[in-house]
C-alpha cells in the first residue's frame, strides 16, 4: 500500500518532468516514474521514494532503460539510473 507521504514525494517527482531529457537540456518533458532496480538488489522495485522521472522513451522505449537494460542504459547515455536519482535528490533538496 502507498502511504500519503510516497503518494506526495512522487507527484513532485513527476512534477520535475523526464531525468534523461533535462540532462539534454530538455526541461518539463512529461514523465512516469520509474523505481531503480539497482536499489532493490536486481530483483524487484526500489522504494516509492527512490523514484526517477522518465519519459515513455526515456523509461520503456527503444533508447529508454528498459529497452536498453542496466547495462546498456548507462553505455548509450553516460551514465547510470543512480546519476539520475542523485539529480532528482538534488532539484528536491
Amino acid at each position: 500500500m502507498t502511504t500519503l507521504a510516497e503518494k506526495k514525494h512522487m507527484s513532485r517527482v513527476a512534477e520535475l518532468g523526464c531525468a534523461v531529457c533535462r540532462r539534454m537540456g530538455y526541461e518539463g518533458t512529461p514523465a512516469e516514474l520509474h523505481h531503480p532496480r539497482a536499489l532493490a538488489g536486481g530483483w524487484g522495485r526500489s522504494s516509492h521514494m527512490d523514484v526517477i522521472p522518465l519519459c515513455p522513451e526515456h523509461h520503456r522505449g527503444a533508447t529508454g532503460l528498459h529497452g536498453l537494460g542496466t547495462k546498456g542504459f548507462p553505455k548509450r547515455w553516460g551514465f547510470t539510473e543512480l546519476d539520475l536519482l542523485e539529480d532528482v535528490r538534488g532539484l528536491l533538496g
